[in-house]
């Protein structure tokens, strides 16, 4: 296949997926392996990092309004009733050092599972249990809306997050780092859901963690691949003309199409549950498995 044509579908697959709780990285990885893309080619790895940095500059660009607000009222909050350590700026950065330090110390274990059809297949299929259960758990909740009493749904906005609910969801997310498959998206949606926040305030905050977290995990890989670091990448020296090109569609189409993906993502929650992806994710991931297997 022509490079730049690959590098236009695996930029929309990547922008598509990351994102929405289906998990981007299985999508790629399942792309790489039905394209042919070889896996150990340390350009192809370099390749992926800049896709997902690409989808990650989306995010400020779409929530940059929510983001100058959440600045402003820093650290009290619209309605002065926040603390240094309640904003949701502080909750953000809470969850992100529980979610990055073990995935830190966790990496070999994780680029070992980067390339298992079965973890991520497993992964998938489970996460898409886990998904449907807690989004059906929820949904009379939800529909009933903030004025019913009693209500599984504690938290409606992302402003009224506490800080357990932020560290839970951290702890949440190392499950995505270290098992493939698992959508960062999903842990952190299924996990808010879990300590009570409605599907709306769970989303968003997902999309808010996404920014450190996939900015500092990309960027770390970029730089060592960049710096010759990693003597299974190429350097930035290696690079010719057509590679850089290649890189810059690849960031651009992943750019464009995240961009979109997250603005009908938000959206559809407020009118629809998240059993839909969970089904999803169980077709996909029964699929993986049975690649893997070699029954087809």
């Amino acid at each position: 296949m022509n490079d730049f044509l690959l590098s236009i579908l695996l930029g929309i697959i990547e922008g598509l997926t990351e994102f929405l709780p289906v998990s981007s990285t299985a999508h790629l990885r399942i792309a790489e392996a039905l394209f042919d893309v070889s896996l150990t080619s340390g350009y192809w790895k370099m390749y992926t990092v800049v896709i997902q940095l690409g989808a990650i500059l989306s995010l400020p660009v779409y929530f940059a309004g929510r983001i100058r607000k959440f600045v402003a009222t820093f650290p009290r909050g619209e309605r002065g009733e926040r603390t240094w350590t309640t904003h949701p700026l502080s909750l953000t950065l809470l969850a992100f050092v529980i979610t990055a330090v073990p995935a830190f110390l966790l990496s070999k274990v994780i680029g070992e599972h980067l390339e298992n059809l079965y973890v991520i297949g497993s992964s998938l299929l489970v996460g898409g249990i886990a998904m449907w259960v807690v989004d059906a758990r929820n949904a009379a909740a939800e529909q009933a809306g903030a004025s019913a009493p009693a209500s599984r749904i504690r938290t409606w906005h992302m402003e009224e997050m506490s800080a357990g609910q932020a560290a839970w969801i951290g702890v949440c997310q190392v499950l995505s780092a270290v098992f493939p498959g698992t959508s960062r998206s999903m842990a952190t949606i299924a996990g808010g859901q879990l300590m009570g926040m409605s599907r709306a305030a769970a989303l968003e905050f997902s999309f808010f963690l996404s920014m450190p977290t996939m900015a500092a995990a990309a960027g770390y890989q970029l730089l060592k691949f960049l710096l010759g670091k990693d003597e299974s990448v190429v350097g930035i020296g290696q690079i010719d003309a057509h590679g850089w090109i290649v890189l810059g569609i690849g960031f651009v189409v992943s750019f464009v199409v995240a961009y979109g993906s997250v603005a009908w993502f938000m959206a559809w929650v407020r009118r629809h549950g998240f059993v839909p992806f969970a089904i999803y994710r169980i077709v996909v991931g029964a699929a993986v498995l049975a690649w893997a297997a070699g029954l087809f």
